[in-house]
């Protein structure tokens, strides 16, 4: 297993509800794959350095993971397909 740090960027005009819902969503897929999730930073609603899908704000969460490769390509998929999520990035971490 390895150290991962995940960011991503929460779209502004979602709900608190919803987005505590997408949240738990998205680190259930990295524990359900088998990731131990070692630390999570809520940075809050954060202006973007630039527009992102006519965006100029944006919820930013910071994830520090110990995980398999497998879990991270899961949560990356999932990441790219949801309409909530306006940008992620993934890095790993030297040993």
């Amino acid at each position: 297993m390895r150290k991962y740090e995940i960011m991503y960027i929460i779209r502004p005009n979602i709900d608190d509800e919803a987005k505590k819902a997408l949240v738990e969503r998205f680190n259930g897929v990295l524990t359900d794959n088998g990731a131990e999730i070692t630390n999570v930073k809520e940075w809050g609603k954060r202006r973007l350095a630039y527009e992102i899908n006519d965006f100029r704000d944006g919820y930013y969460m910071l994830l520090n993971v110990m995980s398999n490769a497998e879990a991270v390509s899961e949560f990356d998929r999932l990441a790219k397909i949801s309409e909530d999520i306006i940008r992620h990035i993934v890095i790993r971490e030297e040993e």
